[in-house]
């Protein structure tokens, strides 16, 4: 089944956007008539049939809306240093999507090697980890976020800084309550800095490890958005 995006659907009729229209109509030679799900990315899925196979602008029929009730990864919030190597900062956007994420922002640290990223591809990359997974839901994304600045912001939920110290021996899966929301932060390549650390525990977060392994940046946020998804099956 085929996934597409409509974020403005309302009422008995929708037209798709001009790009949509060509892959519906151009790529998978669908026609009037034939069965079209849509999403609106807010926990809802459409099914359709086609009205009016305008390549430039396809029109449908709104048959029925149906809310996602089993729509895992709603208490997942990530806040992720990016990577110096972009593509892999885009890897996990995808596989977190595909997990199950409510909300992701980059967060930049002391240690962050790269400090600007463009959201609008980011966007994109969501988008498409949706409709490829059979997602109801398009993960917030934030624009990047002062480390300082974004601590510092209310949570309702459980709130974990995850990072490397033998001192920390609370594992993720042991500390976590299911059904909480759950905001976890993770660092850069580096690492957060002690003076970070100390920050994110005097603004209520609990310093959580992952696992025995040392992990990359990207592998660790995976790891931690499988986390809270498996404990809320």
């Amino acid at each position: 089944m085929n996934l597409f995006y409509a974020p403005e659907i309302s009422g008995h009729a929708h037209t798709l956007s001009p790009e949509e229209s060509k892959h519906l109509l151009r790529v998978l030679r669908m026609k009037t008539g034939d069965a079209v799900m849509l999403t609106d990315g807010k926990g809802f899925f459409y099914d359709c049939r086609i009205e009016d196979d305008n390549p430039k602008a396809c029109r449908l029929a709104v048959i029925s809306k149906i809310k996602d009730e089993g729509q895992p990864g709603r208490l997942v919030n990530m806040a992720v240093a990016p990577t110096k190597n972009i593509t892999r900062y885009e890897w996990l956007l995808e596989k977190a999507t595909e997990i199950g994420v409510n909300r992701i922002t980059p967060v930049i640290c002391e240690h962050s090697e790269r400090r600007q990223v463009k959201t609008e591809r980011l966007y994109r990359i969501l988008i498409a980890a949706m409709k490829q997974s059979l997602k109801s839901n398009l993960p917030r994304l934030d624009p990047p976020e002062k480390f300082g600045n974004f601590i510092r912001q209310p949570f309702e939920g459980e709130k974990f800084i995850a990072f490397i110290d033998p001192e920390v021996t609370d594992e993720l899966s042991k500390v976590y309550t299911k059904g909480n929301p759950a905001l976890i932060l993770i660092g850069p390549e580096g690492d957060f800095s002690p003076a970070e650390v100390e920050l994110a525990v005097q603004n209520g977060f609990s310093p959580v490890r992952l696992g025995p392994s040392r992990l990359r940046t990207e592998t660790a946020a995976v790891v931690a958005c499988h986390t809270i998804n498996l404990l809320n099956l």
